[in-house]
């Protein structure tokens, strides 16, 4: 049964720094109990890093390491006569971002040692060349999704 009510999406304004909306929206899924400015400052010092260790702009590391990071497919409980089968289904773009963004954050946290923006530094640069632990959560929920194709037909 699919749910009523939809609440309309926020437009979220662009960062101070770099002007745009997917590392603002980072910013925002970092943020703590509301410490915004913290969690701009540890954007803002991983992206100095990636710039300091790579010499390339850190905004097209970061906008390579969400597309590299970013599920196209996913699987999705369906029940069918008493038996529940995972669906493959195509990931909504929306979507898409947002779980990118939650696994970096995620494998970030998970590090070891050192200041969480040299760790977020570490995760973007090793999203941006396809290795890392988030990129490795993509493998995972394609591999999931392959797996599963035979129940394609029961779709969501």
């Amino acid at each position: 049964m699919a749910r009523r009510y939809k609440p309309e999406k926020r437009e979220v304004s662009p960062d101070i720094k770099y002007g745009s909306t997917d590392i603002q929206e980072m910013i925002n899924r970092i943020m703590l109990k509301g410490k915004k400015s913290t969690a701009a400052n540890l954007m803002y010092d991983a992206l100095a890093i990636i710039e300091t260790r790579t010499g390339k702009d850190p905004v097209e590391i970061f906008d390579a390491a969400l597309k590299n990071v970013s599920p196209l497919m996913e699987v999705r409980p369906r029940r069918v006569g008493g038996a529940t089968y995972q669906v493959p289904l195509e990931v909504d773009p929306i979507r898409r971002k947002t779980l990118a963004m939650r696994w970096i954050i995620t494998a970030s946290r998970l590090r070891p040692g050192k200041s969480f923006g040299e760790k977020l530094a570490n995760e973007l640069m090793d999203a941006s060349t396809n290795t890392g632990a988030a990129f490795r959560r993509r493998e995972e929920m394609h591999r999931m999704a392959e797996a599963n194709r035979a129940f394609s037909h029961f779709r969501v």
